[in-house]
């Protein structure tokens, strides 16, 4: 296989779920409507011919929980692996969630802080997380004043300076920059039986500010981060856990 086993000792995995971080377009402040309808018509440029009318309220619905500037992080699950004599044996999963962002940041920097300082002997995992999980998560960071741990640190850097992040679908692509696979794309490829659940992303902000079921969207970022580690160990060549391998630490902080 291609993803030597030994690279799992000292491996976070992770998946953060993102919501709007207003109810609505017509909660926004005056300044940040106007930022919005102005992003709405780039986003119509990009992707169509731009000559239907734009419905702001609908657009922030669907697509302002993917934009750092426009929301905020609800939820960030970890996987950390159980290792006995080289082989992974165990997955043991928590979650960081809530209403207050700052707190769920300032937690997950602490992990990292404490657990998974130096990027030279720890590693970042997750799908997507270089263009969008780590990303997210630096510019809230930012945004709540709250100081990068080095793993996070990769502004500005090189390719070969951020091995220590390691992307399953960066690592599918091959060369091939142009590919997009989705998580569970790429999961019923590989033979995964990806965990069901009732909702998928495009349902997360719908389920934080109309039902306030934080637990759901946790489960739902819980078994993300599950059907990466299977993924990773397909990469490594080796047994897949079963349901009987994961340990759930919490559900919510």
């Amino acid at each position: 296989m291609f993803l030597d086993p030994h690279l799992l000792k000292r491996c976070l995995f992770i998946d953060i779920e993102t919501v709007s971080e207003y109810e609505s377009f017509q909660k926004l402040p005056d300044e940040k409507k106007e930022l919005w309808m102005l992003k709405c018509h780039q986003l119509q440029k990009y992707n169509s011919s731009g000559t239907e009318e734009t419905n702001f309220d609908a657009l922030y619905e669907s697509r302002a929980g993917i934009f750092a500037e426009f929301a905020k992080v609800v939820s960030i699950s970890m996987g950390f692996l159980t290792i006995d004599d080289d082989i992974p044996t165990k997955i043991r999963l928590k979650s960081l969630a809530g209403d207050e962002e700052s707190r769920i940041l300032n937690d997950f920097s602490k992990v990292l802080a404490n657990h998974y300082n130096d990027p030279d002997n720890s590693r970042l995992c997750g799908h997507n997380i270089k263009e969008f999980d780590i990303p997210f998560l630096c510019r809230r960071m930012v945004i709540n004043q709250i100081k990068f741990p080095p793993i996070l640190d990769i502004s500005g850097k090189k390719p070969w300076q951020t091995s220590h992040i390691m992307d399953t679908m960066d690592m599918w692509r091959f060369g091939d920059y142009k590919n997009y696979t989705s998580l569970n794309l790429l999961a019923a490829t590989l033979g995964i039986i990806s965990p069901k659940d009732d909702i998928d992303g495009s349902m997360v902000g719908h389920i934080y500010w109309k039902e306030g079921d934080i637990d759901r969207i946790v489960t739902y970022c819980q078994k993300d981060v599950v059907t990466v580690i299977q993924i990773v160990m397909k990469y490594a060549g080796l047994p897949l856990f079963s349901d009987d391998d994961i340990e759930y630490l919490n559900q919510k902080q």
